[in-house]
């Protein structure tokens, strides 16, 4: 039952990456595979957690040492875990349908004309550039999802040919999740490292950041080569030429939506919430305020612009997919398939950069955030003064940094290695193989570039 469930997921994984060949939509496979490995999980709890390979399992036990009966295998696997990681998935899955839902607002309301407007420039190279300059920072504020989102969304109104807009969408995941990885909350593994007390705000930001930039500008400056000519705009249809709202309008919705995303990281540390509630309370406001604004408008701008209608149309497919495949890494997580993992690479390589780029190098097929959660329960933050191989993991220690580099920057090397590839995937449809072929050794040249950056920072510092 343990080899089957990682059977099912290369199966699975196989069957995502050739999604356009066998022409069965992603989704599906991710809810399949998500559904049956903790079917094949619950059925064979007891035989799997026998094997001790489980993290959660030891600590569960632990309190728990009366029995290892039946029930209480599936009371570990029902009520602890699979709730567990239930609230974790739903907690993206609804802080995904905020943020998409306000982008969709905004972009309905022609706000973000407010950005496009003073975008003049045709020239491929330069708008390429000022792209994904502006996602490297506004990553490190909302967050690499949100940034790809909105910069996506972007670009559509810029950009007519699919592939030119493909080229920069994988620009964009690059340097959004370059941009999150600097920032404490700019990326879910760095936020939790952050809450997990093993960084700082300040220690974050002064060693990741240069690291950050280089992994962005490595692979803009490599693209920039290939890339010439002059862009081509999209035709506009009747319902983007048309006026539904003032140019006071969409300012004001524009500035109300960037400052409910800005106001999710605030949300979180005045109350300590999960970052989904923030979000969807922007929402909620963002819905009240244009009901109220809409109120006495014609029933055709009510049919167009009404946040009602807008939701309607979210991309439910790539949250779907979001939805199965974390619910699948999941149960990897739980079973202790992701814990081997972790002991090998311990004992295998032992060394802090070593182990830290192939984390990195991992986060581009499995999603970073149990492969941080497995490194964070394998490796305990060391008291202060602790010297030698023990002292790269205190408060701030070389392994803890450099693992928000490698698993923040990682997941660029595959489309779906980070939640703003999925998201890129989903709203360009974006290919696989394409994104393989043309983008992951782009993408794997940066990450190895911030990687010795990083590096020779440390020596030198």
């Amino acid at each position: 039952m343990f080899e089957l469930m990682a059977i099912i997921f290369l199966v699975g994984y196989a069957g995502i990456i050739f999604e356009h060949e066998i022409r069965i939509n992603k989704a599906g496979t991710a809810l399949i595979i998500g559904s049956l490995m903790w079917a094949v999980y619950a059925i064979g709890g007891s035989d799997i957690l026998s094997l001790g390979y489980s993290h959660s399992w030891h600590e569960f036990i632990s309190q728990h040492p009366e029995s290892t009966s039946p029930e209480v295998v599936r009371e570990f696997i029902t009520e602890h875990e699979l709730f567990h990681h239930l609230s974790e998935i739903a907690s993206i899955v609804l802080f995904l349908l905020g943020a998409m839902g306000i982008v969709e607002v905004v972009d309905r309301f022609q706000g973000f004309r407010v950005i496009t407007d003073h975008i003049t420039t045709r020239d491929r190279v330069k708008l390429m550039w000022l792209i994904s300059i502006l996602s490297f920072f506004m990553s490190a504020v909302l967050d690499n999802l949100t940034t790809t989102i909105v910069m996506i969304t972007l670009t559509r109104k810029i950009l007519r040919k699919p592939e030119n807009r493909w080229i920069f969408a994988s620009m964009i995941v690059i340097a959004a999740n370059a941009g999150g990885a600097w920032s404490p909350i700019g990326d879910v593994t760095t936020i939790m490292l952050w809450i997990g007390e093993q960084i700082t705000t300040e220690h974050i930001v002064k060693s990741v950041f240069l690291p950050s930039l280089v992994s962005m500008l490595v692979p803009v400056i490599i693209a920039s080569i290939f890339m010439k000519g002059e862009t081509e705009r999209p035709e506009l249809t009747d319902e983007d030429t048309r006026e539904f709202t003032s140019r006071g309008e969409r300012k004001f919705i524009f500035f109300l939506g960037v400052g409910a995303l800005l106001s999710v990281p605030v949300f979180k540390t005045i109350t300590h919430l999960p970052p989904y509630l923030g979000m969807l309370l922007g929402l909620g406001v963002i819905w009240l305020i244009t009901d109220l604004m809409l109120k006495n408008r014609p029933h055709e701008d009510k049919r167009i612009l009404s946040v009602s209608r807008v939701v309607r149309n979210l991309d439910a497919p790539t949250i779907l997919f979001f939805a199965g495949i974390l619910t699948a890494v999941a149960s990897l997580s739980s079973a202790g398939q992701l814990d081997i993992v972790s002991k090998f690479l311990d004992v295998h390589v032992g060394n802090i950069f070593g182990i830290n780029l192939i984390i990195g190098a991992l986060s581009s097929i499995v999603d970073n955030v149990p492969l941080v959660a497995g490194a964070m329960g394998m490796y305990g933050i060391a008291p202060s003064g602790a010297e030698g191989y023990l002292a790269s993991f205190v408060q701030d220690g070389q392994f803890w940094s450099f693992l928000a580099y490698c698993a923040g920057t990682g997941g660029s090397m595959l489309i779906i290695g980070s939640a703003a590839g999925v998201a890129a995937m989903g709203m360009e449809q974006i290919h696989f193989g394409w994104y393989a072929r043309k983008i992951s050794w782009i993408a794997l040249l940066g990450y190895l570039a911030g990687a010795g950056t990083y590096y020779v920072q440390s020596v030198i510092f």
